[in-house]
């Protein structure tokens, strides 16, 4: 059984770098974001989960940097899940090459009350045996 995962494309857009015209570090956590809630509803717990995973602890290693219009491709997995968090692995490739990787937890909340909540058994069974989830790409070779 794998754990799930996703492959997503996205592009660095012009909101996306800095003044130096290179993309901005915040960038890469938000397609981070991205390919967790395509992985999420694929799976079919976006709607249980929306708004109660903030993340809790993220760290990124910048191998090489991107620009405006490069082509990225996102991949996430998930790399354990504890009681109420979930730690994902994630790599950014531009033409193969790494430009991120790191690593992101989060923690479930419970609706009601804002505190960690403990992950209901289907919704950790689809997270560790989902397996890769379908690709969004932007473009197909």
């Amino acid at each position: 059984m794998d754990a799930a995962s996703i492959h997503i494309q996205r592009r660095i857009e012009w909101s996306d770098t800095d003044a130096s015209g290179y993309y901005h570090n915040t960038a890469a956590f938000r397609m981070v974001e991205m390919a967790e809630t395509a992985m999420f509803e694929r799976l079919g717990l976006l709607e249980s989960v929306y708004g109660r995973l903030p993340r809790v602890h993220i760290e990124a290693d910048f191998r090489a940097s991107l620009r405006h219009r490069d082509l990225v491709d996102v991949h996430l997995w998930v790399a354990a899940i504890g009681r109420s968090s979930i730690t994902y692995g994630f790599r950014m490739e531009r033409d193969g090459d790494v430009a991120v990787e790191g690593s992101a937890v989060a923690a479930l909340l419970d609706g009601a009350t804002r505190r960690p909540a403990p992950w209901p058994p289907e919704a950790r069974e689809r997270l560790l045996s989902g397996g890769p989830q379908p690709s969004e790409l932007l473009v197909t070779t």
